[in-house]
């Protein structure tokens, strides 16, 4: 295939580059539902859903992600897509239990995060309320 029937995509994440590579086609969800993107798409912007994300590279052969939330971008032959979290399988099976695996557990450090934080911001709460009863 030519060069200008293949797009750049590149999968970002927070801290680093997950995949890029020439591709024929992209096929994600949004929510307004899935979509196939092809190189000659017109240029667009959605924020996408936690999903399987599937990249057709050059070779014809597919590249499975399971992704969180996150935004994609194509602009002429080039689609950028951030994600929050994403992980690469080398089917669809072994890309489910990746996802069970990874997900679950950054889900879990996150719920105690977040409990950690809900016991920080009561203790500052009750301290000013300390602070604004009288002196007597």
């Amino acid at each position: 295939m030519s060069q200008t029937t293949l797009m750049q995509v590149s999968l970002r994440l927070p801290t680093r580059l997950l995949f890029s590579c020439a591709a024929e086609k992209v096929f994600a969800e949004a929510e307004n539902g899935a979509f196939t993107l092809l190189p000659k798409h017109t240029d667009f912007v959605t924020a996408l859903l936690p999903s399987v994300l599937v990249i057709t590279d050059a070779a014809g052969v597919e590249q499975y992600f399971g992704i969180d939330q996150g935004v994609l971008v194509k602009h002429g032959y080039n689609v950028d897509i951030a994600v929050r979290r994403g992980v690469q399988g080398k089917d669809l099976a072994s890309l489910n239990e990746t996802i069970q695996a990874t997900f679950i557990a950054v889900d879990e450090d996150e719920r105690v995060a977040r409990t950690a934080l809900s016991k920080l911001e009561a203790g500052i709460v009750r301290r000013f309320s300390d602070l604004r009863k009288p002196l007597t």
